[in-house]
């Protein structure tokens, strides 16, 4: 199985003119975007909260939340993100693929529009 990057331009929300481009390596296994710590904070963006995390050996890390707004082509979306560490990967996970309206296909690991299908409550 083949690997997905996708280059999309990051920026805080409160300041979405001054922005970064960063390729990110997508993992529809992680839930969160991991993003460089040097780079958040060179866009002012500040964390809000701390959670902990289990890695795939079994591991727990603790890592700072921040917010995040992503430009790809037209789309655009705002997403919680990690503060990446010195040894973390750059990765784009599931909530900021689908806050920006996208999926992966997972025969041709190629980026989709994402369905929406609102729900009616009758």
């Amino acid at each position: 199985m083949g690997l997905t990057y996708l280059d999309s331009d990051i920026s805080n929300p409160a300041r979405p003119e001054r922005g970064v481009r960063v390729e990110f390596l997508i993992d529809t296994g992680a839930l969160y975007s991991v993003i460089p710590g040097s780079v958040l904070c060179k866009l002012g963006i500040k964390p809000h909260s701390r959670r902990p995390f289990i890695l795939a050996d079994g591991s727990q890390i603790t890592r700072r939340i921040g917010d995040v707004l992503f430009c790809f082509d037209d789309h655009r979306g705002a997403s919680p993100v990690i503060f990446g560490q010195a040894d973390d990967s750059v990765l784009m996970g599931s909530v900021s693929l689908e806050a920006l309206g996208l999926m992966i296909d997972p025969l041709k690991r190629e980026l989709r529009p994402l369905p929406m299908v609102p729900a009616l409550i009758q």
